[in-house]
């Protein structure tokens, strides 16, 4: 969850940690603090709130000193307060943490009775002590850190300074992610990518369980337990300017407007037009077509995947479910021989997801990643990942993710499908054509922004709203439903339309908003039913619609009319107003679009 930045080198580390602290407020904004070493003393700033808190405080004068690390906190442990942020510091010893020590308790209570004394509520303070102990006993940062994660349970990122030897930095991780930039006489460690970005494309992602000990000159890694490792460098080409808002005024709405681009670099070189075929057998290196496939993910991820499944069994007849990761390992999952377990993630590093890949591969699974982030730990863990090429997402608000999820899972059913010799050339060479001219339809739809900025000024005061959609729709409904609930903390619910008389319907009167997604597919007469229900209970009727539809138009108080496309197609477009709707109803209700309450962009704890 949190945002981590660590600096050591030539340059002021204030103003790199701030600046990265800045890039990464996405993934945790409770509270932020810095920590810096000079001329033999460490200087400690916190403050709860976002990062312009902690900003203030330091406008006048930066801290001296060339290391120094920095955090911005999603609150775990402790309440987002000025005593509960990060950095943590005992005798000397500085630390930054993201993830949960689940055994912090028993830890505690040792360290109260060698005369350890605590000032927060938080699990890291507890760490940070606990490496303090361990550098009296042993002398050396390295080996106390080491001593001190022996001890620890749970998923963490941890970065550790100390003053009894300011020469480096030693970091850790096990499931939280942590990425190195190497620098020429300075290295910069952090949580993601954009912090390192303006100082040098030259990246080294730590492993799962493996640590680093960082110096001006050098970056050594190593098994936590001390066995060396390889340093593997890799060269990005993402710009600083690819996680900048480009002229938009929230990053959300800017992701929104490059979902066009997204959707042609997830297709590209993916779709053979000249032989009428998906290009997918390097990524995938199929050793046997799956018998069962099932599908972990969650939240936005997981919306992705039920159009998926419906993909799959429908073009490839494949037997196919999908489970909330977090749901999937603690019910004894059975896994049949030649079952497929295909993973969803934007980051790579949701934690319930990447436990539920754990479980499946240690019962035989084959595992297949759909994710945004190379080399992150989901893509280490796959047998074969399938990258959706989004490029950085920095709203934690997902839009263009969950676009190129739906991209990659078309491209996907369709290659099966094409293995299975379950579709004719003509048929497929239908289906290609009309991926391939997606994205115009997608910016068509995108330039009518203004209909829907009409359509949220009907729903901002309501109170609750509840989305509908059938069969493909399904998971638009739910992804709708999400994003306005996330953003505008109005209460929303997606449900399958089918489900409304089972419950639902007992909420619609002449207050309630409901917003079908009604696209004129295979299911349209069954939701023009739906919404005839709702209109008869005097519930206000808003609805997506096909081009020239003109049955649901009447029914409903305001429409908003999509291009007609083939029907498989539809949830391309079905989402994209809405994103804007939900977008545009936090706007007008005075919210932080890229930074909603509660939530960070990668849930990295259970």
């Amino acid at each position: 969850m949190c945002g981590i930045v660590g600096y050591i080198g030539k340059r002021q580390a204030a103003s790199v940690i701030l600046s990265g602290l800045k890039s990464l407020e996405y993934r945790g904004y409770d509270s932020s603090g810095i920590a810096t070493y000079h001329q033999g003393h460490i200087e400690i700033h916190r403050r709860a709130g976002k990062l312009s808190a902690l900003t203030d405080v330091l406008h006048a004068k930066l801290p001296e000193g060339h290391l120094g690390i920095g955090h911005t906190r999603w609150a775990t442990h402790g309440r987002p307060t000025d005593q509960n942020a990060h950095p943590h510091e005992s005798d000397g010893v500085v630390m930054v943490h993201n993830g949960i020590i689940e055994n912090y308790l028993q830890l505690k209570e040792a360290l109260i009775k060698k005369g350890h004394v605590f000032k927060s509520e938080t699990d890291t303070e507890v760490l940070c002590h606990l490496v303090s102990e361990e550098l009296k006993i042993r002398g050396d940062l390295v080996a106390a850190v080491r001593a001190a994660l022996l001890q620890a349970h749970g998923a963490y990122a941890v970065v550790v300074m100390a003053k009894q030897d300011p020469s480096q930095i030693v970091a850790a991780r096990l499931t939280s992610p942590l990425v190195i930039g190497i620098g020429q006489g300075e290295q910069i460690i952090a949580s993601d990518i954009p912090a390192i970005l303006p100082y040098t494309r030259q990246i080294v992602t730590l492993d799962e369980g493996e640590l680093a000990v960082l110096s001006t000159d050098s970056v050594k890694i190593s098994t936590i337990e001390g066995t060396p490792k390889p340093l593997r460098v890799r060269h990005i080409d993402w710009s600083p300017a690819m996680a900048e808002r480009g002229g938009y005024k929230h990053f959300m709405l800017k992701e929104i407007f490059e979902q066009p681009q997204a959707i042609a670099d997830t297709l590209r070189g993916r779709i053979d037009l000249q032989n009428q075929r998906v290009v997918l057998e390097q990524e995938l290196q199929w050793q046997q077509m799956p018998e069962q496939i099932i599908v972990l993910a969650m939240g936005t991820s997981y919306n992705a995947g039920l159009y998926l499944r419906y993909e799959i069994e429908h073009l490839a007849k494949i037997p196919c479910q999908i489970e909330l990761a977090s749901e999937f390992r603690y019910r004894c999952p059975v896994i049949r021989p030649h079952t497929c377990v295909i993973a969803i993630s934007q980051s790579g590093e949701t934690a319930d997801t990447i436990a539920g890949v754990k479980e499946a591969k240690a019962l035989g699974a084959h595992v297949l990643a759909i994710c945004n982030v190379m080399d992150s730990s989901l893509t280490r863990l796959a047998d074969a990942t399938l990258y959706t090429r989004a490029g950085i997402e920095i709203g934690v608000a997902s839009t263009k993710a969950y676009m190129t999820q739906l991209a990659a899972a078309k491209l996907l059913a369709l290659f099966l499908a094409q293995k299975k010799e379950k579709l004719s050339t003509d048929q497929i060479k239908t289906t290609l054509d009309a991926m391939m001219h997606l994205p115009v339809l997608v910016q068509s739809v995108l330039h009518r922004e203004e209909e829907i900025m009409a359509m949220a000024k009907s729903v901002v005061h309501t109170q609750s709203m509840l989305f509908l959609g059938r069969g493909r729709e399904v998971g638009t409904a739910y992804e709708g439903a999400l994003k306005l609930k996330e953003l505008s903390y109005i209460h929303a619910e997606g449900y399958a339309a089918g489900e409304m008389k089972h419950g639902p319907i007992a909420l619609i009167d002449e207050q309630f908003f409901v917003m079908m997604v009604a696209p004129h597919d295979a299911n349209y007469e069954k939701i023009v039913s739906n919404a005839q229900e709702v209109k008869a209970r005097g519930g206000h009727l808003l609805s997506i619609v096909s081009q020239g539809d003109t049955q649901m138009h009447d029914l409903s108080d305001k429409s908003f009319e999509i291009p007609k496309v083939d029907p498989s197609l539809y949830p391309f477009l079905t989402v994209i107003p809405l994103q804007l709707l939900s977008y545009h109803v936090a706007c007008l209700r005075g919210h932080d679009v890229d930074q909603p309450r509660n939530l960070a962009k990668s849930v990295t704890v259970e």
